[in-house]
Order: structure tokens, then C-alpha cells, then sequence
């Protein structure tokens, strides 16, 4: 892999996670934190376009962060990952932790998993770049990613409120794909109050702290700052 010239590494034997402090960042720094996996963390400036390089490419082709080369992949050989959701569920195998043993509490962790992905993430990032970030403030797709952003929230809301976790009792990758997520409403995006959070989400807005202050959640958003 030519990614090396850029990003010198100190410690081949390591995870090697390339990665940014946004909220698809900060799921994988976390759950490494989490899982106590020896790494080595290495800054991409998306806002300079090294994500677009011929080195960051060598690893993920889809130019986006994180991405994550394990030295000591399933068949000894380095392997090279990208997608936040596959970078998590190939630590979680590895480590024996963040995933439910039990079929079917391990199911729903996946589902709520990929529940982020295709959904959480997508439409989260389109109103926070219409809402905040955007040149022109255009009411439609302002006005249809909040509303989206909201069923979303309901969706987490329901579920959470007879449960503390997404997958029942235990905390799982699937909270930790989310959870940045949530924060970002507020850190990344200014939206709480417009979005009525902790008014009509509550159990979510609980569940959020639960899961942020965590010690690895404190330790592992702050791999590869802004």
C-alpha cells in the first residue's frame, strides 16, 4: 500500500486509523478506545483534500474517512477497510467485545447498525448541510431534512424508551455508530432548539449522555481533531 510516504507510521504492528473528528470519525476512534486495541491514529484534512489523494486512495477508494488498515488481517495478511459500519463489526469480531453473543440480540445490533448507516448518517449529514452549512438557506430541503431528521429521532426515541441501549441492555457498536450522530445536532450542526431535542426526544437525549461520557467516549472523540 503507498499510503506510507504521507502518513509515516512509527508502529507497523498497530491498527493504522486514518480518520477526522467528525461524527463518522469519531465511531471508529471510540470503539478502539473501547476495546483497548493498540493503535496508531493518523490525521486526514478532508477541508485540504487529502482525502483525494492517490495514498488515501490506495485505501479507500470512496475518498472518504475513516479508514482503517489492520496489519494482521483474518489471513495474516494486512487488510484494508473502509465504511465506518465494516470498520466496526471487523474490530468487534476481533476483539470478542461491542457485539451481543446471543443471535438474537446480535441481529438487532446489526440491523440498528446498518439502521445508522442508510439512514442516520445520511440524513443527518443533508440537514446539517442545508440548515447550516449551505450558501443559499432553501426552505424545501431545509424543511424536508428537518422532518426527516425528526422521524429519525422518533425512530431512536421509540426504541430507547424501554431499553437503555439500541440493542437491549448492553452497549454495543450499534450505539456507538449513532450516538456521534446525536451529538453532532448540537456541536456540529447548532440545531437542538429548532429540532425540539430535549423536548420531544428524551430518551434519546438520556441515552446520548449515557453513552458520551463514557471514558473511551471522551478519549476516543478527540482522535484526529479538527
Amino acid at each position: 500500500m503507498s499510503i506510507t510516504p504521507k502518513w509515516p507510521i512509527e508502529h507497523p504492528d498497530r491498527l493504522q486509523l486514518y480518520s477526522l473528528a467528525t461524527p463518522n470519525g469519531q465511531k471508529v476512534g471510540i470503539a478502539l478506545e473501547e476495546l483497548g486495541l493498540p493503535y496508531e491514529a493518523h490525521k486526514v484534512n478532508i477541508g485540504q483534500g487529502d482525502q483525494f489523494t492517490d495514498e488515501f486512495k490506495a485505501i479507500n477508494p470512496n475518498s472518504k474517512i475513516p479508514a482503517l488498515v489492520d496489519p494482521d488481517g483474518p489471513d495474516g495478511r494486512p487488510l484494508a477497510l473502509f465504511e465506518s459500519g465494516a470498520i466496526l463489526l471487523h474490530l468487534a469480531e476481533k476483539a470478542g467485545k461491542l457485539l451481543p453473543t446471543d443471535p438474537r440480540r446480535y441481529s438487532e445490533c446489526v440491523q440498528w447498525l446498518f439502521f445508522q448507516m442508510a439512514n442516520v448518517g445520511p440524513m443527518f449529514g443533508q440537514f446539517g448541510h442545508f440548515y447550516r452549512f449551505a450558501k443559499e438557506k432553501l426552505p424545501y430541503p431545509i424543511e424536508r431534512y428537518t422532518n426527516e431528521t425528526r422521524r429519525l429521532l422518533g425512530v431512536l426515541n421509540t426504541r430507547l424508551t424501554s431499553r437503555p441501549y439500541l440493542a437491549g441492555d448492553e452497549y454495543t457498536i450499534a450505539d456507538i455508530s449513532t450516538f456521534p450522530w446525536v451529538g453532532c445536532l448540537d456541536w456540529g450542526y447548532h440545531a437542538t432548539e429548532d429540532l425540539k431535542l430535549k423536548e420531544d426526544f428524551p430518551h434519546v437525549v438520556a441515552w446520548h449522555v449515557r453513552c458520551a461520557e463514557r471514558p473511551a467516549s471522551v478519549r476516543g472523540a478527540q482522535v484526529c481533531p479538527f
